[in-house]
């Protein structure tokens, strides 16, 4: 029997073999959060799988729309920066506990967004991935007043899942 061959996951992540285990798993989230922290959307979008599930209070993402939002946030935060810890992971999933700070575009006002994020895996990539925030707090620090009084309300987030969304789709369409 010969040896396993090195499997490329995201952009430049080689794991031998195809059975992932649990430090595989772990490698994959710690590769993905470098990306993240060095704003390199293609390494991030290249860490889940094409029919990949992603879900936050702001948006809810299928297949190549996800790494396309990785990529106008990165490129997009000019003064983004971002930290994980708590990193655990098994065969099937795992999770991440994670911060980012970033100017919100839109308000010009600087956020600190603390965020818990949980995967499941699939074939060495992520297939679904979930990070849960405050919106209430992220609204507070994005909007300012508004986010402050009015952030707790359903109608405010939709307005902000809409106006997230047609920013995604402008920033698709001029690529």
């Amino acid at each position: 029997m010969q040896p396993a061959q090195p499997v490329e996951l995201c952009s430049g992540l080689h794991l031998a073999g195809t059975a992932m285990s649990t430090e595989s798993h772990r490698s994959l989230i710690e590769h993905f959060y470098a990306a993240f922290a060095r704003r390199d959307g293609a390494a991030m979008a290249a860490c889940y799988t094409p029919d990949a599930q992603f879900r936050d209070p702001v948006f809810d993402l299928r297949g190549e729309r996800i790494g396309a939002m990785w990529r106008m946030l990165c490129e997009r935060g000019e003064n983004l920066r971002v930290a994980a810890s708590g990193i655990e992971t098994d065969t099937d999933g795992g999770r991440a506990h994670w911060q980012a700070w970033y100017t919100f575009r839109t308000t010009g006002r600087y956020v600190h967004n603390i965020i818990d994020a949980h995967f499941r895996f699939r074939a060495g990539r992520i297939a679904e991935h979930i990070d849960d925030f405050s919106f209430w707090r992220w609204s507070r620090q994005a909007l300012g007043p508004v986010g402050l009084v009015l952030g707790w309300m359903p109608v405010v987030r939709a307005k902000v899942r809409r106006e997230a969304d047609a920013a995604l789709n402008h920033w698709i369409a001029t690529r």
